[in-house]
């Protein structure tokens, strides 16, 4: 079988940023899917599932209710080695241009008190899983220690 394209990546090189990590055509349409990868995979410890699972709802709220980029949202959610998150929109789009939709969706998640969007039994399938206080940490962490560094590197793969 022929390697998918996210398995090409240099994961050692890899730092925490903001990737385009493909590029499909549906139709007429342009797709763009992103990696937002929160830590240095292998060399970091990754994230548990409740910061993730926490991480994932807030973000998903955040992201379909942005008055400017609701209507392009198509997916938010974990990569399965919980080294960060996908993100599809509609549109053929680069890093560059969704750092400050990024950028506002880590620090609502950063700022956030209260229920956590989606975290009923009867909303989710796994609602006990949450950690608020953690995914805040983690919010915080991305803000100050990538964004705030957003060199080349953080947003083009290695080559």
């Amino acid at each position: 079988m022929e390697k998918i394209a996210s398995f090409t990546v240099d994961h050692i090189r890899l730092l925490p940023g903001i990737y385009v990590s493909r590029k499909d055509r549906i139709g007429q349409e342009t797709v763009t899917t992103f990696d937002i990868r929160m830590t240095a995979p292998n060399r970091e410890p990754v994230m548990n599932t409740a910061e993730v699972h926490t991480i994932e709802h807030l973000g998903a709220t955040f992201l379909r209710n942005h008055a400017a980029w609701k209507d392009r949202v198509i997916y938010f959610g974990p990569m399965g080695c919980r080294t960060g998150f996908y993100l599809l929109l509609a549109g053929d789009l680069s890093s560059e241009e969704i750092v400050p939709l990024v950028t506002e969706m880590f620090a609502f998640i950063r700022d956030y008190e209260g229920e956590i969007p989606g975290a009923s039994p009867s909303d989710c399938g796994n609602y006990l899983d949450m950690n608020p206080g953690m995914a805040r940490f983690l919010a915080k962490k991305f803000l100050e220690e990538v964004i705030a560094d957003l060199r080349p590197e953080r947003l083009h793969y290695p080559v």
